[in-house]
């Protein structure tokens, strides 16, 4: 009777550390998304002039979203280091690729540096996950979510390549869509068609953890 108590106990913990993953991830997925959201919003708007104390500034169109998205995570992700004292390997590289791409596309005025920010970052991930498979104890993606489902190091490996082609796919995908199709097209698949690619992606994994969320005694270190 004792065992199949802590067996549902131990059940029980497993669920609820994957739940919370899971929140936790939705959440930082919200939060990195508010800068992509300031930048869509005012690109959709039709340029004007604002004046503020005395200071007239243009707003809309695709270089004052730049200058938005640029301000928007600087904010955010400030924040987030102020509030955690630190920021995640990918949380800085999205910031210093908006950094890096955002500058460069406001001085000249020329929305191609903006167009390869998405390819390059996603093509940086892909490198990390891949890294992680000879540097490290543990895959990336099993930093990551490990601690919530006791999978073995087999099925890490196995997910952190699917992770590495992912990343790879979609930045050849994104780099696709910049150059080949229009502007308003690009914009709205940078903004919402990665989005959705990646929940796709995140939730057709789940049959493979399924077992290790119902099996709490599944041996991670295999």
């Amino acid at each position: 009777m004792r065992k199949p108590l802590s067996k549902c106990i131990r059940l029980h913990a497993s669920i609820n550390s994957y739940s919370h993953e899971r929140r936790y991830l939705f959440m930082k997925q919200l939060i990195d998304y508010i800068p992509l959201l300031v930048f869509f919003t005012v690109w959709s708007l039709d340029e004007r002039l604002v004046s503020i104390a005395g200071f007239e500034h243009s707003i809309g169109g695709i270089f004052s979203a730049a200058e938005f998205l640029l301000v928007a995570s600087a904010l955010v992700y400030g924040a987030l280091w102020l509030k955690q004292r630190r920021l995640d390997k990918f949380q800085w590289i999205t910031f210093v690729a908006v950094i890096l791409f955002c500058l460069p596309t406001i001085i000249f005025r020329n929305v191609e540096f903006l167009k390869w920010k998405a390819p390059i970052v996603n093509w940086l991930f892909a490198g990390i996950f891949l890294g992680s498979r000879f540097i490290g104890e543990k895959p990336a993606i099993e930093h990551m979510m490990g601690h919530a489902i006791p999978a073995p190091r087999a099925i890490w490996q196995r997910l952190n390549l699917y992770w590495v082609f992912y990343f790879t796919i979609l930045g050849a995908i994104n780099l696709a869509v910049a150059l080949l199709l229009s502007e308003a097209l690009w914009i709205k698949f940078k903004v919402f068609g990665n989005l959705a690619l990646t929940f796709c992606f995140v939730f057709a994994q789940m049959p493979l953890l399924a077992k290790y969320i119902d099996d709490p005694e599944a041996d991670s270190s295999n």
